[in-house]
């Protein structure tokens, strides 16, 4: 984290022949996103999927100055697209030495602070905060109290000898500590609904009440909340006066464009070895499709993060053979996919009539993602040169231990090969295991528009069967 370059200000009289101009959270948020959206800046890095729809409604409730809720389901983006928001921040800012609440040196409106401006006036001490420490985090339980939120009495500055009457025995919580900052609470819906109400003061006349004290705490901040869907969480709900407060509500979504879904696989997974993005498209589509099918429960969602553990499986997979077989460099096949089935089952909420069928549904609709990214990427190809290959009464052993110079000494030179690769990115630089990788997707896309024959035992496919 580099220094602030402010003229080094370290006190209010500083501070103010540097030129500083004192302005709210929200003004400052305002005009850092003007400047980015006039110069053509990415406001809010790593979202995609969301420029034509959620971006543009979050960009209008930040121009006004709105609080905020961003609803959907799960693993829709929200924490990280609440995060970003800290990036509209200016770098550095100014606030009091010492201050528990990170008071604006021009505006003090702690006791401590207001004591200290009355009596050290320009020499008021000011030091730097940089904005990564200007956002402030809450994930809402259902143990979450006033004091977690607000604050409340701090006993051990009564029993230094303060009087329970006096505001500096108060102990503050979250939401005035990320007072000149950002304040995020993600499943809203999980507080308890008495709890909801203590926020009530924050959203609407922007201070705080503690334990009945005649303490009037100025906050500025702003707030966003993240939620599910009130239709789909049973653990609780927004209270209908607090959402009246928030200035907007927002709803995100899943990416609607499968090479969205691809980019956002690629961008967030943390993949052990090569996967083909053939592959991340594949995987694509299987959650697409998850989406859609009347089998799953569609109130609940299918997260992100399940294509995100799904392309990580995949990778693993190919790792696993890589070492097993000693190959030099792991590359993902189409066989490593349905490696990764069993372990994504705890992902997906599946309706009540489906007991018993849930690996059959996604075997099914697996078998769907790859017939159609078959389709999207070598339509139209001429592959007479592998289906001639079995017209001749080849058979082809492949499998998730079967290295790929296996599977291409079996098959040999191909007429066709190289306009696939093409197709699928890889051209004439492709390594063997991307050139193995290639040939697999193209033999079970023959497979599943019923040009070859497969038959699958023990981990082991043969193609011409």
């Amino acid at each position: 984290m580099s220094q602030p370059d402010t003229g080094r200000a370290t006190n209010l009289g500083d501070l103010r022949a540097s030129g500083h101009v004192y302005r709210s959270v929200k003004s400052e948020i305002r005009e850092n996103l003007l400047a980015r959206l006039r110069a053509g800046e990415d406001a809010f890095p790593g979202m995609v999927g969301f420029d034509e729809t959620v971006l543009p409604e979050l960009e209008t409730a930040l121009l006004a100055g709105h609080d905020l809720v961003l609803l959907g389901e799960r693993g829709q983006g929200k924490t990280r697209l609440m995060r970003t928001l800290a990036g509209l921040l200016d770098e550095w800012s100014p606030v009091v030495e010492g201050c528990e609440i990170g008071d604006d040196p021009h505006h003090p409106s702690c006791t401590r602070c207001r004591r200290m401006s009355a009596e050290l006036g320009e020499d008021l001490p000011v030091v730097w905060r940089h904005r990564s420490e200007r956002y402030t985090e809450k994930l809402a339980t259902p143990d979450t109290s006033v004091g977690d939120l607000v604050g409340d009495v701090d006993p051990v500055k009564v029993a230094q000898g303060r009087t329970l009457g006096d505001p500096e025995t108060v102990h503050y919580g979250l939401v005035p500590r990320s007072n000149r900052g950002i304040f995020g609470l993600n499943e809203l819906p999980d507080l308890a609904e008495r709890i909801q109400v203590a926020l009530f003061n924050v959203l609407e006349e922007r201070d705080i009440q503690i334990r009945g004290y005649s303490l009037r705490l100025p906050l500025d901040l702003l707030l966003v909340a993240t939620a599910n869907p009130e239709d789909y969480t049973n653990r609780g709900r927004i209270i209908t006066p607090l959402k009246d407060r928030f200035g907007a509500e927002i709803r995100t979504h899943y990416p609607t464009e499968v090479s969205d879904e691809v980019s956002l696989i690629a961008q967030e997974s943390n993949l052990v070895a090569e996967v083909p993005e053939h592959l991340l498209e594949v995987v694509a589509r299987f959650t697409r499709a998850l989406r859609e099918s009347s089998a799953v429960d569609q109130r609940s969602g299918v997260s992100a993060r399940f294509a995100i553990a799904g392309a990580e499986g995949v990778a693993g997979s190919a790792l696993r053979r890589a070492a097993r077989t000693g190959e030099a460099y792991a590359v993902a096949r189409v066989c490593d996919v349905p490696t990764v089935v069993p372990t994504l089952l705890g992902k997906v909420e599946f309706e009540m009539g489906e007991e018993g069928r849930e690996r059959d549904v996604l075997t099914h609709l697996l078998r769907l993602a790859v017939a159609e990214t078959y389709r999207s990427r070598l339509s139209g190809l001429d592959l007479s040169g592998f289906t001639n290959l079995f017209a001749e009464g080849a058979v082809v052993e492949t499998g998730e231990l079967v290295p790929g110079s296996d599977l291409l000494s079996q098959v040999g030179p191909v007429s066709g090969l190289s306009k696939v690769l093409d197709r699928l990115g890889h051209g004439d630089d492709a390594t063997p295991g991307e050139v193995a990788a290639a040939v697999e997707f193209v033999l079970e896309g023959l497979h599943l528009t019923r040009r070859i024959d497969k038959d699958s035992v023990a981990g082991r496919t043969v193609y011409g069967a």
